[in-house]
């Protein structure tokens, strides 16, 4: 499969023109001056690890369960460009250097984050749990590794407890790595996140930087909706089909909660599920619904 198709923004050029650009939003939408037709930001995108990857030559971290956001200075985004509205109060500690990380809560928790960081009109009590998982300097000059070690500087200076900068770490052999995978997971995180210590900061999907954990996981585009007919299931969502970032499709009919078939993402939305690989045709096999992917 090309991994290049899979970036963010080949994601993006498949959303509907509605979602996109605003056409067709109600007046009160457009009136607000909403900056969803924003391009999206360049970010490094990681690619899978195979389950025997050799650790040398990376640094380690935990896999966190968060909504990505990009700080540039002046304004916190979701990886689709549209704005994270975070309170006043927390926007006015991030120092004017960009920044890249994870808006997270705290492990299994997703969904109350996910909420939270969509909320219009939030204040700063709603946030006070949130922290802003850091793990990279956008544009900065130097190896990660350097990188890494100017953005920990950077965060101890900074008086701002909802500022982190993610826990960097060599690991000395494969079996090693494994052991802090299951750690990890065992602890109720999703996994880990090797980026070549030796990378200049790059955009783009790439194997500089290999997510591991124990499924895979993809993205793609609600583009129909099939409802049962008859029985238990008549009126409830059955499978949603997904267009893939390189045009394909696959109808996905696994892991909807009761109150997702009475509910179902709508058409547009982006979704994410677990496979366990690709076949010979590039779908993914035995696919499951994880969620719906918020900032789109």
């Amino acid at each position: 499969m090309d991994e290049k198709a899979l970036t963010r923004r080949r994601l993006l050029q498949l959303l509907p023109a509605w979602v996109t650009t605003g056409a067709g939003l109600p007046a009160s939408a457009r009136e607000r001056g909403d900056d969803a037709a924003e391009p999206p930001p360049a970010l490094l995108l990681a690619r899978e690890a195979p389950d025997d990857i050799d650790p040398a030559g990376y640094l380690v971290s935990e896999k966190y369960d968060g909504v990505r956001a990009l700080w540039d200075g002046q304004r916190l985004r979701f990886r689709s460009g549209a704005p994270v509205p975070a309170p006043q109060a927390f926007l006015s500690r991030l120092p004017p250097q960009p920044l890249d990380g994870e808006l997270w809560l705290e492990r299994g928790r997703f969904s109350t984050l996910a909420g939270l960081v969509k909320r219009q009109g939030a204040q700063a009590a709603d946030w006070a749990g949130i922290r802003y998982q850091l793990f990279e300097l956008p544009g900065a000059p130097g190896s990660f590794e350097e990188r890494a070690r100017a953005l920990a500087a950077l965060v101890a200076d900074l008086d701002a407890p909802a500022l982190r900068a993610v826990p960097q770490e060599r690991v000395s052999d494969r079996a090693a790595l494994q052991r802090k995978l299951r750690e990890v997971v065992n602890a109720g995180g999703e996994g880990l996140m090797l980026h070549r210590a030796d990378a200049p900061y790059v955009a783009g999907r790439s194997g500089l930087l290999l997510k591991l954990k124990p499924q895979q996981d993809a993205e793609g585009v609600v583009v129909a909706q099939r409802f049962g007919a008859e029985g238990r299931m008549r009126g409830l969502l059955v499978a949603l089909r997904l267009r893939l970032p390189e045009g394909r499709e696959f109808l996905l009919g696994s892991g909807f909660s009761e109150a997702l078939r009475r509910d179902p993402p709508p058409l547009g939305s982006v979704v994410s599920y677990r496979h366990r690989g690709w076949s010979a045709s590039g779908l993914p096999r035995f696919a499951s619904f994880r969620r719906v992917e918020p900032g789109f």
